[in-house]
């Protein structure tokens, strides 16, 4: 039989096309690799590398490098994702290739990159008992890059007239106003999340994740991320990353092919969590009401994650570690911390405190009970035998004392009492020194609102917070006398910080743009936090405290080198109030001088103390 050139010429066409064909595919990297590079040298040396791409789960591994060991490689019920498991122990930094070889061809392949680990960074220090917390909602503070505002591929563009829309603060808006944090004496920033929201509504608070390994577009890249550190840091700013791990956002990639079916904790129909958290210390509790609470939904737009599931696990664990490793972050604040299952998440504190030893977890767990909220602070000798691993977690307890102690009239129970019945309670906690203490936040009503927007109990609550014990945290908006409450909506609780939009029609990050009262609560921030940071005593020091008389609390911060004596008068009228009775504290001292006013009072007598003030007073 004869071949015409013609026929030749179609089947080496033909040859050239598949040789080309598979040359291509060859060189294809799969859809998403994550991590997407890691550390040589981690304490930690075993890696997961979760791999998506078309009907990759079929696909043999072959790599080829010094020291990077296949141990293992799982395939999951969706046929477009592996989970490959090396162990890197020997591994210098370098890059090296993953192929994927199926039918006997290399289908996709993908350089791998070990980066080579900062030796400093496993003992990078955390917050602690020193700092003082400044919160901000990106969204909602400063608008540096206008440009970022609408980004295509994102499901909700911006809307500034929307209460709930997003109105366009973003990280370079953060960087250009880290003056302001820093002048005010704030030493830590904790950020509301950052991570991409790619939701088609209320997108722009952040705790729906739609990608853990991306910096949502509208507020910048990663890369503006370690700006952002950077130059905090150079200010002696912390940065406070704020993770969620109990769910995930229902636009999450991961919806459109579930590796497995319990990826997420799924309901025959939609059940939403109880949020009684209560009975995950319950001894009687039944185990649907537990199983409901935990495994339940947070919202319809908040699939519960499964950590139970050993794949999910490792893949939340390593995420934080490369946040902490990528950009050098001094803590984490676990929204839902009881939400998620309690013994994955003291094994999620463990492997990051066995990767770094001295960084700091922060736990959130909304409940006014101490009882309840210290179960969740690690080291406590706990009736179930369970240890969380949290260093520190938020005081819920104080803050729903803090409104009503400066507000309500002296009683059995009521007024200050309220503050000294909280704390009597901190024999509860492993360490309730290491709690965050606070007055408000982006989920709850205003400080201000609470105090019923008086300036003067407005000072005395944030005096409490800055020189009790604890780590105090602050609000954006408290030094404007932001005033709102939460069941007005969630929008009115997260305004927009007035200068940071460049239509703006007044800049209140300036002094001059800034009302008289703003600049009076701005000072008296400024005035205790400055003193704090250059007063031990008032942050590594003991706590001496005595049962308020007549709504007039006395409590002293002391080390060995100097004492502090604060004094709240929460009444409406001057009160005299006799020294004798605290002896115990000024014992050794002749007099004092309040660090606010420069006021000296002379001897321990009798002391007027004026109407709805705090004095705090250094002693000598």
């Amino acid at each position: 039989m004869t071949i015409s050139n013609s026929f030749r010429r179609a089947v080496s066409l033909f040859c050239f096309l598949n040789i080309t064909i598979f040359v291509f595919a060859a060189e294809t990297a799969p859809d998403r690799v994550e991590p997407p590079f890691w550390w040589s040298g981690m304490a930690h040396s075993e890696l997961q590398v979760m791999v998506w791409a078309p009907d990759i789960g079929n696909s043999r591994v072959d790599i080829d490098h010094p020291g990077v060991y296949v141990k293992e490689v799982v395939s999951v019920e969706s046929p477009n994702y592996l989970f490959i498991y090396l162990d890197i122990k020997d591994a210098l930094p370098g890059v090296f290739t993953i192929d994927f070889i199926s039918a006997g061809r290399t289908v996709y392949s993908y350089d791998y990159e070990l980066k080579q680990r900062d030796p400093g960074s496993r003992y990078r220090q955390g917050i602690d008992v020193s700092d003082a917390i400044y919160l901000l909602m990106p969204d909602r503070f400063a608008n540096g890059d206008p440009s970022l505002d609408d980004q295509p591929g994102m499901l909700e563009q911006s809307n500034r007239d929307m209460p709930s829309g997003r109105h366009g603060g973003d990280i370079q808006g953060i960087i250009n106003n880290l003056d302001h944090i820093a002048g005010m004496g704030f030493s830590a920033i904790w950020i509301n999340p950052l991570l991409e929201n790619n939701q088609p509504r209320y997108s722009y608070h952040g705790y729906a994740t739609t990608d853990y390994y991306r910096i949502d577009p509208r507020f910048g890249s990663n890369e503006d991320y370690l700006r952002l550190i950077d130059a905090a840091g150079e200010m002696g700013i912390k940065i406070i990353k704020d993770i969620i791990l109990n769910h995930c956002g229902h636009h999450h990639w991961w919806m459109d092919d579930l590796p497995s079916q319990n990826w997420l904790n799924q309901w025959d129909s939609f059940t939403r969590t109880t949020y009684r958290m209560t009975t995950i210390v319950d001894p009687y509790a039944s185990q649907h009401d537990y199983d409901v609470m935990v495994n339940g939904w947070f919202d319809t737009n908040m699939p519960d994650l499964n950590q139970n599931n050993r794949l999910l696990a490792l893949y939340l664990k390593q995420n934080s570690a490369w946040w902490i490793e990528y950009s050098g972050i001094s803590a984490i604040r676990m929204d839902t911390q009881p939400y998620a299952d309690r013994f994955f998440m003291s094994d999620w504190a463990r492997y990051l405190l066995y990767e770094y030893p001295y960084f700091v977890m922060i736990g959130e767990s909304w409940i006014g009970d101490p009882a309840v909220i210290s179960y969740f602070q690690g080291g406590k000798n706990n009736h179930d035998g369970y240890d969380s691993y949290f260093p520190a977690v938020f005081d819920f307890a104080t803050y729903d004392a803090i409104g009503p102690a400066f507000t309500g009239e002296e009683g059995w129970s009521s007024g200050l009492i309220r503050l000294y019945n909280t704390l009597v309670q901190d024999f509860l906690y492993a360490d309730p020194y290491s709690l965050v203490v606070f007055g408000d936040n982006h989920d709850t009503d205003r400080l201000f609102t609470r105090l019923g927007e008086d300036i003067e109990k407005l000072k005395m609550a944030l005096t409490f917070i800055f020189t009790t014990r604890g780590i105090p945290q602050v609000y954006t908006g408290t030094e404007l006398l932001e005033s709102a409450y939460e069941h007005h909506g969630h929008g009115e609780l997260r305004a927009n910080f007035p200068g940071g939009w460049p239509d703006d029609p007044v800049n209140k990050f300036t002094r001059a743009g800034r009302t008289e009262e703003q600049n009076m609560i701005t000072d008296h921030i400024t005035d205790l936090l400055h003193f704090r940071r250059e007063t031990p005593a008032l942050y590594n020091g003991w706590l001496l405290h005595f049962v308020p008389e007549n709504n007039i609390y006395v409590y002293f911060r002391y080390d060995e080198e100097e004492t502090i004596m604060v004094i709240l008068n929460s009444n409406d009228r001057d009160m005299e109030l006799g020294m004798e009775r605290f002896r115990e504290g000024w014992h050794g001292y002749s007099g004092a001088g309040d660090v606010l006013t420069g006021r000296q009072f002379e001897g321990f007598d009798t002391w007027t103390i004026p109407a709805n003030t705090g004095l705090v007073l250094k002693l000598y």
